[in-house]
């Protein structure tokens, strides 16, 4: 029995699902289409909670909410003393939702609810991270929308196509169903209808799995009370000029996962690393702290890759990137704990663990990883060094310490690891790390600076080795005898 095949997340057939419905003054709808909601009965759907948002309506709406919540305790009704918008309403939902899986509808009556098992299916059997009902897609039949609002939907979802390269159908479509801890980690700053640019363009930058389906709509007129209007779509132009320039992608957590993103977002750096470390890398592989797969995608396919993290944010995009991958299997790992690793003793002729010691007990994290290799297997660690770099920079990210050649070699002898070679890598950011760090003292990185770091990596990955100083880290690769 392969003892990696137990945390790629159990097969599941259903999901729980929340749904946010954002109201404002919509009293001749509302209920109806609360109605169908809850009339939901798919075997894709474990629970159903429903969460409305009255965002400050003034038509006797508020009255009909308030009836249909106390009826029914799967509705969950917030409320805005003024209005807000629709992108503040549904990140008052989101801050109740419990479900697997979230999902818009809007109060109105355009979207069918019962096209929402059908969003669920390739969470289920894709691993997908999010869902869009595209209006455009193949369907039994559709209702021919107005000529207008559809060239514009059409305009603005191929702009967003070429800023994400993404080849979406229907970038504006309310139904939009994503894991709900994906969405949860996401801060959402549109207090309108540019939410809908905005959490498409920050899933495409969080490399989220994005799937379509069609479903059906029923266009209501200007007349009858559809509220987006020309301007938004001048709104939504100018929020992607925005969104593509400003990378705010994660809420601040113990991880450091909005400052790691930056670091990961060094495409050309990411690919230097891959190849100086790919010539020490065995074909059954334990990566420690994999992140978002920067080094895995260069690494598989393997006989075996096991890619794991303890930042759930992390293993979420992971399992999704492992869909349709046999081998490649992900678990969640801490390097400091023995029984994260007990199930894969002996298994892997390598261990990647690249800038993870900094951050844990030395002692227990390579004690860990030499349980974790075969006889004669090799770990491969990479570590910053210079303790007399050590800034506010290494404070943002958790960094406990900073090595020499001389610790990091004493580390890895007590821990019966066998030292085969170690090298300096990535002189060529030694000053800037300084001068940020120690001069600036800046718990973040530029992303001016960091992207003509990462244009000049082509150039400085071959004279890195000319310059008069040791680099900003360390590798080093050691066999267990």
């Amino acid at each position: 029995m392969n003892p990696l095949v137990v945390d790629t997340g159990p097969a599941i057939a259903s999901l729980s699902l929340s749904v946010i419905v954002p109201v404002h003054n919509e009293r001749h709808l509302v209920e109806a289409s609360l109605r169908r909601v809850l009339a939901l009965d798919h075997p894709t759907i474990a629970a159903l909670q429903i969460i409305v948002v009255d965002d400050a309506s003034a038509d006797g709406s508020a009255e009909i909410l308030d009836r249909l919540a106390a009826a029914d305790r799967r509705i969950v009704l917030r409320r805005h003393e003024q209005r807000r918008g629709k992108g503040a309403a549904i990140r008052t939902g989101l801050a109740c939702a419990s479900g697997d899986v979230t999902v818009v509808h809007d109060a109105d009556l355009e979207y069918n609810p019962a096209d929402i098992p059908a969003l669920l299916r390739p969470f289920i059997e894709e691993g997908a991270d999010a869902v869009y009902g595209s209006r455009y897609l193949a369907a039994p039949y559709r209702r021919a929308m107005m000529f207008r609002h559809a060239t514009m939907n059409r305009v603005l979802t191929g702009i967003n196509n070429v800023l994400t390269d993404l080849d979406l159908s229907d970038v504006e479509t309310c139904y939009k169903a994503i894991r709900t801890p994906l969405l949860q980690s996401i801060p959402i700053r549109s207090d309108d209808f540019r939410f809908e640019i905005e959490i498409t363009m920050k899933l495409a930058k969080r490399k989220a799995q994005v799937f379509e389906v069609p479903i059906r709509y029923l266009p209501r007129s200007y007349r009858e009370g559809k509220k987006i209007r020309g301007m938004d779509g001048l709104l939504a132009l100018a929020a992607f000029a925005h969104f593509a320039a400003v990378d705010d992608l994660y809420h601040d957590d113990e991880f450091g996962s909005h400052i790691l993103h930056q670091l990961e977002r060094t495409r050309r750096f990411n690919v230097w690393l891959g190849d100086t470390l790919r010539p020490f890398v065995g074909d059954r592989v334990l990566e420690i702290g994999a992140g978002i797969g920067n080094l895995t995608s260069q690494f598989i396919p393997r006989d075996t890759y096991c890619a794991s993290d303890v930042n759930p944010v992390y293993l979420a995009y992971l399992r999704s990137y492992a869909a349709g991958k046999p081998y490649l299997q992900v678990r969640k790992i801490d390097a400091e704990q023995p029984a994260d690793f007990a199930p894969v003793a002996g298994v892997f002729d390598t261990v990647i663990m690249v800038n993870v010691l900094e951050h844990v007990s030395e002692q227990d994290a390579l004690a860990n990883v030499r349980s974790a290799l075969a006889p004669g297997g090799r770990a491969i660690v990479l570590v910053p060094q210079h303790p007399e770099l050590y800034s506010s920079l290494d404070e943002a990210l958790g960094h406990k310490v900073r090595y020499t050649r001389q610790t990091l070699s004493q580390a890895l002898s007590r821990a019966g690891l066998v030292e085969e070679t170690m090298f300096d890598f990535n002189r060529a950011s030694v000053p800037g790390w300084w001068f940020n760090g120690k001069i600036l003292k800046r718990t973040t990185f530029s992303r001016v600076q960091l992207k003509a770091f990462d244009l000049a990596v082509p150039l400085l990955r071959h004279v890195d080795r000319l310059l008069p100083y040791t680099g900003q880290s360390l590798i080093t690769v050691a066999r267990k005898p």
